[in-house]
């Protein structure tokens, strides 16, 4: 795969050069190997496309954990343990928060990596929710988010958001005093 788009959000792409150029480097011989053509195993089932051979979101990402694994990065996952303090007094939840867990798909050095062909909210979640959460929780310092370009996006199942839409939408939000450095990269076969 190549590297067709690449956005700094709060000096991401600044910070990650000068400061993690070891860890840049094999974020970027990972998506150099990951071979895309072994991944156009999906068979469309919708409307719009039916029995279209499409990009497999679930072979692309067991295809970045292998070679993000190769290479000594590791996941990263937190309990959560959520608090019952909020309820209104005298509601008693169902179920339990047992199990619950927050992940990082990818860290090594301070890097923190998501990889991600899902849905759009997915994609602003983890620049402006989880990478803070990590950051705070002392596991990353910034972060790098690998997501589709719109071409790629288009071979994929509807509802896939791509770099361009996330893009967009992180400039007119602007940075917050919270968030953390990240260098968003828009990919493709």
């Amino acid at each position: 795969m190549i590297i067709a788009g690449i956005y700094s959000f709060n000096r991401g792409e600044e910070i990650i050069t000068s400061r993690y150029p070891t860890e840049l480097g094999e974020v970027k011989q990972v998506i150099a190997a990951v071979d895309s053509t072994q991944c156009k195993t999906k068979t469309s089932r919708e409307k719009t496309m039916p029995g279209r051979t499409l990009y497999s979101p679930r072979a692309l990402n067991k295809a970045f954990t292998k070679e993000f694994g190769l290479r000594g990065w590791e996941k990263y996952k937190v309990q959560c343990d959520y608090s019952t303090e909020y309820y209104v007094p005298g509601f008693t939840p169902n179920s339990s928060s047992k199990g619950a867990f927050r992940e990082m798909d990818f860290v090594k050095n301070r890097v923190g990596v998501e990889v991600q062909f899902g849905k759009y909210a997915f994609m602003v979640y983890n620049v402006c929710a989880k990478m803070t959460i990590f950051h705070k929780l002392g596991v990353i310092d910034v972060g790098i988010e690998i997501v589709p370009i719109k071409l790629f996006a288009e071979e994929m199942s509807t509802g896939v958001s791509y770099f361009e839409q996330f893009v967009w939408d992180l400039e007119h939000r602007g940075v917050a005093d919270i968030d953390i450095p990240v260098l968003i990269l828009g990919i493709t076969a």
